[in-house]
């Protein structure tokens, strides 16, 4: 497939096979060191405990950005995580299939930008379950993963979806599972919190993070257009999309 680049853009590329082998290389020596590996933070209270607190990222990524990376990052420093799991969304609740890159495409993205970061994970669940893609499903699976009484999930997900949390599959559910953590989101009042019933509240922690104003939807739309998306996701991750020309006109967007 030809590569697409911005209008005005010259840009040598790396040799394609060198990178993703490089990337994918390095990924598979971290596996198994990355299941014990403790981080920074308030880690070493929950290794007293026993108890491993463990962030949940859900989402679309299509593409994965810096916004997402940060809110994980300043997750797992604040909460003291032991690590944070990204969980590429197969089907999403609120879009049909056109409306959505290929999973595995999602899936490589979240990938490579994750690669370099030794407490950041990624899980194929929602991707390899087949039918729409529910938290509460999610959650509940990833709970048979651990022994009973083992482990504290900690769902980050923004502001905005959290007041829409009524709208979700089974909410009260949900907060019987995990945390719910709110990343602050430019335009969102987080005093609105308070107007969430008071079973849903007490699962909710805030977490301010430094705003940044980058989103999926402008990213596809600036590739569309021609325009560069430098500094708004990984370098790896803006090779992909070119690589493989999505977002494209020509593929819909």
């Amino acid at each position: 497939m030809t590569s697409f680049w911005p209008k005005g853009r010259k840009r040598r590329i790396p040799s394609a096979s060198a990178t993703w082998n490089s990337i994918l290389n390095r990924k598979e020596l971290w596996k198994s060191s990355r299941r014990e590996q403790s981080g920074g933070g308030k880690h070493s209270l929950s290794t007293a405990s026993h108890l491993r607190r463990i962030g949940v990222m859900g989402g679309t990524f299509d593409p994965i950005h810096y916004g997402h990376l940060l809110a994980a990052e300043e997750a797992y420093f604040s909460l003291g995580l032991s690590e944070v799991l990204f969980v590429p969304t197969g089907l999403p609740p609120h879009k049909n299939r056109q409306q959505v890159s290929l999973a595995e495409d999602r899936y490589t993205m979240t990938l490579l930008a994750t690669v370099d970061n030794p407490h950041f994970k990624i899980s194929r669940l929602e991707i390899d379950r087949e039918g729409t893609s529910h938290t509460v499903d999610t959650l509940r699976e990833m709970r048979h993963w651990y022994p009973a009484g083992s482990v504290t999930f900690y769902f980050i997900t923004g502001l905005d979806a959290v007041l829409d949390i009524h709208n979700w599959k089974e909410p009260e559910e949900i907060v019987s599972l995990c945390k719910i953590v709110a990343v602050s989101r430019p335009g969102y009042n987080p005093h609105r919190l308070e107007d969430l019933p008071p079973s849903i509240r007490r699962a909710v922690i805030p977490l301010e993070i430094p705003h940044l104003a980058i989103s999926s939807t402008e990213i596809r739309r600036r590739v569309g257009q021609g325009r560069s998306i430098r500094y708004l996701t990984p370098w790896p991750v803006e090779h992909y999309i070119y690589k493989k020309a999505l977002y494209h006109r020509r593929n819909g967007w």
